[in-house]
């Protein structure tokens, strides 16, 4: 039995043994054929954004062998010019295109695979929504066979799949696209106010220590702003909040940011929203916590787990004074002030102190 794409199908000549993909993708026919003789015809690499992965998940490694041919992404930067080692390659066939949000600046390079016409059609018009209008964009198609095509812009009516797009930003902008560093300007993010601002939200994401892959807690998201920013990092975030109306609004800040994969949302008030849960590698509580929430928190963090606390009441700033007492890490008192008009003249405006309790286990 042959599975694949009736495209693919129809490329190797297969007729009564073929069968394609049903719609949605599900790999459930082909694992109920386990054991038996069965091909699968995919494009290119298989482990490169491919179904490779999702398959040798199911299978032990003697049960498979694969046959990678250059993907379209080699064959992209080939027909390019350009080191793939330099490119990000995204798969956006079945993924929001705010994937690209993170990744276009200026001088950066991407390849992407995209579902079919419309998709390079709104590929144009969200670039131009972004401010990312002057990207270069090389429409891809078919490469490899006998229909390959190569052209510059969105705007072509007759495009046909499979395509990719090279995306090249040398004529962006010095300032387009996100900066790298933490503490993003709070206007980026959908808030009712309740937001960590960019200065102490900088100070936060320094002591919280994102790295690739990693887990966080956020408790008490309010917008996700701390979530975002450690998606960024490339973490992985579950952002717990009691409120409804504030977790529509993390939930816009992660689609907007296209970061949606590596945000979860969990609507409901810390400790009991926290048992079912997959253990941390770092927490970050942003100004509800109390002795109460800490005291269950506590026990639940595995050695090595790093926990980040701000406060601004009394009443906070005692129970975090408390904690670092008991179980060590660092306190600090977060005091800014901002240049602002006072009559014809200027005068600093602070903002309310932040003490802030930063400790691993």
């Amino acid at each position: 039995m042959v599975f694949g794409a009736p495209r693919h199908l129809a490329l190797a000549g297969v007729d009564r043994r073929g069968q394609a993909w049903p719609v949605p993708f599900d790999l459930a026919p082909l694992l109920a054929l386990r054991g038996q003789a069965v091909a699968m015809l995919v494009s290119g690499d298989p482990f490169w954004f491919g179904a490779g992965g999702s398959v040798a998940a199911h299978l032990s490694p003697q049960e498979w062998r694969a046959f990678p041919q250059a993907g379209c992404f080699s064959l992209v930067a080939a027909r390019m010019g350009w080191r793939l080692e330099e490119v990000r390659c995204l798969g956006l066939h079945a993924a929001p295109l705010a994937r690209l949000r993170p990744v276009l600046t200026r001088g950066a390079r991407a390849i992407c695979t995209l579902r079919d016409a419309a998709a390079v059609a709104e590929l144009g018009v969200w670039l131009q929504e972004q401010g990312l209008a002057a990207t270069r964009v090389t429409v891809c198609e078919a490469l490899g066979g006998a229909r390959e095509r190569i052209r510059q812009g969105c705007d072509w009516p007759d495009i046909l799949a499979p395509v990719a797009v090279a995306l090249d930003g040398t004529d962006l902008p010095r300032d387009a696209g996100l900066p790298q560093s933490p503490g993003l300007p709070d206007a980026l993010f959908a808030s009712d106010g309740q937001i960590t601002r960019a200065p102490v939200r900088a100070l936060s994401l320094a002591a919280l220590a994102p790295r690739p892959g990693q887990l966080l807690w956020d408790i008490g998201g309010g917008s996700g702003s701390i979530s975002v920013e450690w998606a960024l990092k490339g973490g992985r975030a579950t952002c717990i909040e009691p409120r409804a109306d504030r977790c529509t609004n993390i939930r816009a800040n992660a689609e907007g940011f296209g970061l949606s994969h590596l945000i979860r949302i969990v609507e409901g008030r810390a400790p009991e929203a926290l048992s079912d849960l997959a253990s941390p590698d770092a927490v970050f509580i942003g100004g509800g916590g109390s002795a109460a929430l800490i005291a269950d928190l506590w026990p639940r963090l595995g050695p090595g787990t790093r926990l980040v606390a701000n406060a601004v009441t009394l009443e906070t700033e005692a129970t975090l004074s408390e904690c670092h007492a008991r179980h060590g890490g660092s306190l600090l008192r977060i005091e800014l002030a901002e240049a602002a008009p006072l009559g014809r003249m200027r005068g600093w405006q602070p903002a309310r102190p932040v003490v802030q309790w930063a400790v691993t286990k």
